[in-house]
């Protein structure tokens, strides 16, 4: 017996499903932290933001102050890495000490898991005013999906 499903029903699980991929976001970010890299001494991990598209994982991460050519991005099936180095500005000869200095120098290093399918070909990157906009397309899952086989009869010749 098939129950149908009211319009409370349907707005409870649209809830759920957005639960869900709120949580999935989550837990990418959770990986993230654990997964940053300890081995360079004075090294910081930029702050990142990922959200999801329709079409595609996106990516925000602030780094002001820094160049492109300061940036290096290595993107694989499961993971991306977003790596390089702020330089401290030379000193004005009028300053004689800071009284307070709280901006992150050095190397900095960012690891993000990624758990969809993506495209990596097709990925882009965007650097404006110090805000760092990463775009991976996805690729439709195509698991479950029936695809249709051509057949070759070889007795018709």
């Amino acid at each position: 017996m098939v129950k149908s499903v009211g319009p409370a029903g349907l707005e409870r699980i649209e809830l759920k499903r957005l639960t869900e991929r709120v949580g999935r976001l989550f837990s990418v970010l959770q990986e993230a932290a654990e997964a940053q890299m300890p081995g360079i001494a004075g090294a910081w991990a930029p702050p990142v933001d990922v959200y999801e598209t329709a079409s595609a994982i996106c990516l925000r991460i602030e780094l002001p102050g820094v160049s492109a050519s300061q940036i290096k991005i290595g993107l694989n099936s499961n993971k991306l890495r977003i790596h390089g180095e702020k330089k401290k500005r030379n000193p004005r000869l009028r300053i004689v000490s800071h009284l307070c200095s709280e901006r992150s120098y050095g190397h900095f290093n960012r690891i993000v898991p990624l758990r969809w399918t993506i495209s990596v070909k097709d990925a882009t990157a965007e650097l404006a005013n110090g805000l760092l906009l990463i775009n991976l397309p996805k690729i439709k899952d195509r698991r479950g999906s029936e695809v249709k086989v051509p057949i070759i009869d070889t007795e018709s010749k």
